[in-house]
This record gives C-alpha cells, structure tokens and sequence, in this order.
C-alpha cells in the first residue's frame, strides 16, 4: 500500500521546469510520477493515503553536502555572537554568561567575526581576562579556523612562551613573545585538549537537537565531518546510531571520516558508504589548508593584506600524500578542506597521481579560491567539488582585500566550474553560515553581500534551477548515489521538500521568507510547519 502526493508544482529536477502533478510512493520509494488522472487510476487500489499539497511546491529532498551537526547542534546551546555588530555588543554578550558560570566551567562562544565590527581588531588577552578572569573562555571564530582563549584556558593548557607552534598551526604573540590568546589552525587543538571530556548521552542530545533543527529547514540529510572531536571515532558515531534511526528520528547522515581516526575506521572493518540507511560512513577528510578570515588559507602568492604572507600548509606534500596512500589502500576517496589556490593545487595534484579505482569520486571542499591549472585538472578527474554559497554573502567585500582584484576572476567562480563540467554540490558548512538551504540557493542566485548588499562578480550567479541542483542532484552524485537519490523519479528515494511558495515563480529576493511546509524522509513525513489533515 502507498500514499499519493498531489495539487502542487512537482518539479523532479530532471530537467529546468520539468514538473508532474503527482506521485505515488509505496515505502521509502517513489514507484510513479505523473498525472494525478493516471495515477490515481494506476494505484486506486493500492493507495491507503493521500496527501494534497494544497498549492505548495515539492522538490526532491534538500541535502547539505558540507556542515558539522553536532557542532550545529552546540551553536544553538551555546553563547551565540555570530549576528553581533560590534566589539562592545560581544563583551557585554560575555559578560552577562560570565556571571551565570559556576566554578572551572568553561565560558565557550561561538561564531564571532571582527569583519562586521565597526572597528575590526582582535581581541587581546587582557581584555579577555577582563571579562572573565577566573574561568577559562574559548570563543570560536565563525570560520572555526581560529579561536580566543583566556589566561585561565591557557593555563590549564600548559601554554607559555616555550610553547612551539605545531605543524600547521599557529599560536599568536605579542612583542615579548607571549602567547596572545589568540590561536590560528591547528594550534586550536593545544586549548581544546583540556576541555573537559563529553558524555555519549551529551553528544546524543546536541545530535538530536541539530536533527530536528536541519529537518525543519527542509534537510532530509547532511553531509558531517564530526568523527575525530569529541572522545574518539567509537564514541561519536556511536552517538549518531542511537540519536538518528528509523524507529524515532530520520536523517540521512553521511559522515565523513578524518584521517586522524581512520585506523579506528579500518579496524572495524567500515568501508566506504557502510553503515545503515540514516547513518554512513563517507570519505577520508583531510585539511590542507586554513580560512581566509585569519589569512591562513594557502595561497600561491602574498595575500594583498599582509605582504610576505602566503598562509598555512596543515601537512607537508609527503604527510599529505602518504594519507592519500593509505586511503587508496582502504578503497577509500578523500574530501579535503581546500581555501587557498595553492592548497588546491597540491591536492589536486595528489589525487591525479593516486587515482581511485573503484568509481567513486574525491571531494574538494570549499575550492574558493583556483587558479588556471587546478581549475583544468578538476575537470580531468573523477572529483565534487564542495561550494557554500552563502561564503558570497558573507565574505565580500572585505575578501577583495585580502585577495586584490586580479585573483577575483577564478574566487567563488561557481558559474565557471559548472559551465566548465565541474560537478558541483551545494552546503552551508554550519554552523559558520547558517544551515537554511534557501539561504545558500539565494546567495547563488543573487550573488549578494551581506555587508554593504552590493552584487559580487555578477557573472558567476546561477540560475534557480542551477542552484537547487546543488542541493539536489550535486549531493547525490558527491556520494555515488545519483542513481537513486536527488530527482523525483521513479525508483528514487520518496525523499522530498515541500516549499510554501514556488521558487521557481518569486522574486529571489524573497527567498529566504519562504517558509518550510513539509519534510519528508523515506516517504514519510518527519517535520510538518502545520499538521496535515488529510
């Protein structure tokens, strides 16, 4: 028996305004699609339920390829100064959770950028111990690729003037040398050591409350990397199996891997896509390179900002490739944080001498930054490349400044790298940016600043259909199931977001007032704005 959706705009994706008037799904598969007149006559006996959309649109289930759930998850418990404008707005944001902290808690904050302050400097290690002298703070920076500690955090850490910058890292000083507070990189995991360790049952309910966050969003899945942080790979994905399952909470996880982990991986026989229907095991991730932000993203020349600066290699080109190595024993592919043109460059080039055998595809994350050569190579090699929209939004204009205007022609070039045969999958890698996936198909389309809400390099906006396949067909394809997820076609995933207006027919402009309406996983519906009656 199954159920039959109908009385709104069904666009399967296969083509630009291909839409059906209905579809018949029967368990977690979508077994018709067509008119609701030959449906209904096909399947009048087997339907047991109907749901009419009432006017609103139906695509195939939205799926972010690039975030961190549980760190999404964190965001909404934690001290959130990610919307703040101003230095003064984050310290007395600080102030106020300093007064609620009991003895050696830790005062932890999320997501602040000195690029919307009026007066954009860092924080010092004074004005940190200021605020909160007697407890040790951590504030992540929205790029997650630096962090501000305390005096207090840095003493439980062992951090003094001794203290070596670690492979890939760096940790900020001041003019006698000390460390400053301020740490870029790897040189983050020297104060996250001595945070205290995380329940399973903690990690559970921060999973649990992402999930419900992300389905009500529209999500039917994302594409994770949380394996490595929080008490090991066992404890983690554990965690996952329990908070995510068939019984109770229905998400397509797919999660990454870290290199750091992969022995852990290997050693209980997990291979690649392995694991169950809402809980997978994807590729090898690896960083090779920082964020723009803290100008550690590696590039091929000085940024425009800071002359005699290139940024940060995480891992030299024989580190590198002897994880690509090891990956390619495994039958694995890998997904590696690329920024900067030159971290692209040497990846781009690892993967070319190690190709995977097996008919998967490597996955170059971010890619914001190419050049002539790695742009020609990414089209030569079995690789997704993972792009976030919403970085347009929030980068520009302050971006030009770190990069100079000659290197803006291959930045973001998201235009390009389709037209060139790039594939190309949609994320948002919250919870930097926010996980609303009309936000990241609107910051394609429009290519519009957040800042000052100027339009960035007009030629490399998408086309709506173009950008709601990132998050359709591009995700799909990123993890080799593009044969049966990511279009409402028969045989498919009966994986699908229901829209509220159809955003084929708006201004864009409005995007991201539309609202949510319905989500639905395996056929069933696990987030509704209202209840359906039918």
């Amino acid at each position: 028996m199954g159920r039959l959706w109908f009385g709104g705009p069904i666009y399967t994706m296969e083509n630009e305004r291909n839409a059906a008037e209905a579809v018949f799904t029967e368990g977690e598969f979508i077994k018709a699609v067509g008119t609701y007149e030959r449906l209904y006559h096909d399947f009048f006996d087997q339907i047991d339920n109907v749901v009419n959309l009432k006017g609103k649109m139906m695509l195939p289930g939205l799926v972010d390829s690039h975030m961190h759930i549980i760190q999404h998850g964190e965001k909404l418990l934690r001290l959130d100064l990610s919307q703040m404008k101003s230095a003064n707005e984050v310290k007395e944001a600080l102030k106020n959770r300093t007064a609620n902290l009991s003895d050696g808690e830790w005062l932890v904050g999320e997501g602040w950028n000195e690029n919307q302050w009026q007066n954009p400097a860092i924080f010092s290690k004074a004005e940190l111990d200021d605020i909160c002298p007697d407890n040790p703070m951590l504030l992540s920076r929205v790029c997650r690729h630096a962090l501000l500690a305390n005096s207090k955090a840095m003493q439980l850490s062992n951090i003094t003037k001794e203290t070596l910058d670690p492979q890939g890292g760096i940790i900020v000083r001041d003019e006698d040398g000390e460390a400053a507070g301020y740490f870029l990189d790897t040189a983050q995991d020297l104060i996250k050591a001595a945070m205290p360790d995380v329940s399973q049952e903690y990690l559970q309910q921060v999973i649990k409350i992402a999930v419900d966050d992300l389905l009500a969003k529209g999500l039917v899945g994302g594409h994770s990397e949380d394996l490595n942080y929080y008490g090991g790979f066992t404890k983690t994905y554990q965690a996952f199996m329990h908070a995510v399952n068939e019984n109770n909470r229905k998400f397509k996880a797919h999660l990454l891997v870290h290199h750091e982990v992969l022995d852990d991986r290997i050693e209980e026989n997990l291979g690649f896509l392995d694991g169950t229907v809402y809980i997978e095991l994807g590729a090898v991730k690896i960083f090779s390179d920082g964020a723009l932000g803290g100008r550690t993203a590696w590039l091929s020349s000085d940024y425009s900002d800071d002359e005699g600066n290139t940024g940060v290699a995480i891992h030299s080109r024989e580190s590198l490739e002897k994880i690509v190595r090891k990956a390619r024993k495994h039958g694995l592919p890998i997904a590696v944080h690329a920024i900067g043109d030159r971290a692209a460059d040497e990846i781009i080039a690892a993967m070319k001498k190690y190709p995977l055998q097996n008919g998967a595809r490597d996955r170059l994350i971010h890619g914001q930054i190419l050049n002539e050569r790695s742009l020609k190579t990414l089209t030569e090699i079995p690789v997704i490349v993972d792009i976030q929209p919403s970085f347009v939004a929030s980068d520009f204009p302050w971006v030009i400044d770190r990069l100079g205007k000659d290197r803006l022609k291959l930045s973001y070039a998201w235009k390009t790298m389709t037209e060139d045969g790039v594939i190309c999958a949609g994320g948002s890698d919250a919870p930097i940016e926010d996980a609303n996936p009309l936000l990241g198909i609107q910051a394609a389309v429009l290519r519009k600043s957040s800042f000052d809400g100027d339009v960035y390099l007009p030629d490399q906006k998408l086309s709506m259909f173009e950008a709601v396949r990132l998050y359709t067909v591009g995700s799909a394809q990123a993890i080799s199931q593009e044969n049966f997820r990511g279009l409402i076609k028969e045989g498919f995933t009966a994986d699908f977001t229901v829209l509220g207006d159809d955003i084929f027919q708006i201004d864009p402009e409005t995007l991201d007032q539309v609202e949510v309406a319905m989500t639905v996983v395996d056929g069933d519906i696990v987030y509704e704005r209202t209840p359906y009656q039918s």
